[in-house]
């Protein structure tokens, strides 16, 4: 007969984060878990952002996206399957996450980050915010907001257009190169007295021209119409999304 043996007194029995326990240690475990993070925008980037999050233990996420999800998002975000397609992003990302993690605390929001909504959205008790918001006049008046707030927070620039992996860095917004939005971002930025201490991940890929010559059509977004969207691949917004949630997690450990 065969029986389990028991855990000697130098062991401790495995757990949900025991793997990451032993990367950090039993206080950066309480530390993540103690730590509150809100990320805006649940698609190619965020929802890979929120999963990598999830998975190291962070005990409060605040989760903010206005959409739904789409046949197109099928390519590259992670909750996007063919039975979640014109679901919600929001709840449908935050069912996962308690199916990673039942004790992870959840606050959700069903709407648009703007500058009217900043005052709702924005609370001083988070750790940490991400950007993970694809509208260049929302990203730019998040940033101006978390600066003005003290509030720390990483911004994802341009995935789209983009193949090579290699290419992807983290570095200050200021000191960026080759990256459109990055450029407009600064410009913008600079007019609003934010010049520094943003970080960002960006890819430093010369710009890739749409492959597709015939005219994409705008679509719908929830109840907006944007304009024709960007190609976009499975690699390069996961990519971004767990880099983001790195720096996140090192922040919220001391080791940056």
């Amino acid at each position: 007969m065969i029986q389990n043996s028991s855990v000697s007194q130098d062991q401790q029995p495995e757990h949900r984060f025991s793997r990451t326990e032993l990367v950090v240690g039993r206080k950066g475990v309480e530390c993540l878990r103690s730590s509150h993070v809100v990320v805006f925008g649940l698609g190619g980037v965020g929802g890979y952002a929120v999963e990598a999050l999830t998975r190291a233990g962070i005990g409060h996420l605040t989760l903010v996206d206005f959409d739904t999800f789409s046949t197109s998002n099928i390519n590259r975000q992670l909750h996007a399957l063919d039975a979640t397609v014109g679901q919600n992003k929001v709840y449908v990302v935050g069912k996962r996450c308690l199916e990673i993690n039942p004790q992870v605390e959840l606050t959700q929001h069903l709407r648009r980050y703007s500058s009217e909504s900043a005052d709702v959205l924005l609370e001083p008790s988070y750790d940490y915010v991400v950007d993970c918001i694809d509208t260049i006049s929302a990203k730019i008046d998040l940033i101006q907001q978390c600066s003005i707030r003290d509030l720390a927070i990483i911004s994802s620039m341009g995935a789209a257009n983009k193949l090579d992996p290699t290419q992807v860095l983290v570095a200050d917004l200021f000191a960026t190169e080759k990256c459109r939005l990055a450029r407009i971002m600064r410009k913008e930025l600079r007019k609003r007295g934010v010049e520094s201490k943003v970080p960002v991940v960006y890819s430093r890929e010369k710009y890739r021209p749409a492959a597709n010559a015939r005219p994409a059509q705008p679509r719908v977004s929830g109840e907006d119409w944007q304009q024709p969207p960007l190609g976009s691949i499975s690699t390069i917004p996961p990519l971004f999304g767990i880099m983001m949630a790195g720096v996140v997690v090192q922040h919220l450990l001391g080791e940056v």
